[in-house]
């Protein structure tokens, strides 16, 4: 396959023990895993990889080429034909796709939404672990997802499983729409959360669950504070046990 993923330029699957750790943090749509890895990044000074954005970018070039998101096979010729650069920054990170960026337009409901449908399919994501085990290889970085900590780095060293009820996750998303969202009405936001739960606890590849060994940060009934503090503690110990 000759598509292209640029990011760190470090082999991936190296057994070696890292000097930084892996956060891994993994959970269904909405819960809100950006918003904790960038904090996490920023807090612990490490970078913040967030990994969604190579589905969300190949996801819009599907979309402008007006693919059929179930087509495997065509959305593999175009991942062949597609450069897809992601560079990691403190306070985000900057997608370029075939050169153009395209960080604000990733974020769209509609690319979303095809990002969704498009992981489901088992080569594409085969080809996506890759690439996303490359980047993380020498650690300290965050990285968020669906199967960072039971597939792309199964021996993270820090690895939670951020959830929370699926009305409170699309109750958060529609607030945070903003005057874009008035045409959408909640329960809307909420029924598409729960097909898209669905597709990601079901799909034959990398199905959305906790790894064993994960840390279940269930946000239901937390406030932003309190969950920032909580995962700064469960990082804040993995730290404090690697020293001693």
């Amino acid at each position: 396959m000759r598509g292209t993923f640029a990011g760190n330029e470090v082999g991936a699957g190296a057994a070696v023990r890292r000097e930084r750790p892996v956060i891994a943090i993994d959970g269904p749509a909405g819960a809100g895993k950006s918003t904790l890895a960038a904090h996490l990044a920023r807090h612990f000074g490490f970078l913040n990889l967030e990994t969604g954005a190579m589905y969300r970018a190949l996801a819009l070039k599907a979309i402008d080429h007006d693919l059929d998101f179930e087509d495997e096979a065509a959305l593999l010729e175009l991942a062949g034909e597609t450069r897809i650069v992601l560079k990691p920054q403190m306070e985000g990170n900057l997608v370029l796709l075939d050169g153009v960026d395209v960080s604000r337009r990733v974020r769209d409901g509609d690319v979303t939404a095809a990002a969704s449908r498009v992981s489901v399919h088992p080569r594409l994501r085969q080809w996506m672990v890759e690439q996303q085990r490359a980047l993380g290889a020498d650690g300290g970085v965050v990285m968020e997802g669906r199967d960072i900590g039971t597939v792309v780095f199964p021996d993270a060293e820090v690895k939670i499983f951020l959830d929370a009820a699926p009305e409170v996750r699309g109750n958060r998303r529609y607030r945070q729409g903003g005057p874009a969202q008035v045409a959408v009405s909640e329960e809307a936001v909420i029924r598409e959360l729960k097909e898209r739960d669905a597709r990601d606890r079901n799909r034959a590849e990398s199905p959305l669950r906790p790894a064993e060994d994960a840390v279940i940060l269930d946000s239901t009934a937390m406030g932003l504070d309190e969950v920032l503090a909580a995962a700064e503690e469960i990082v804040r110990t993995h730290l404090a046990e690697r020293k001693g």
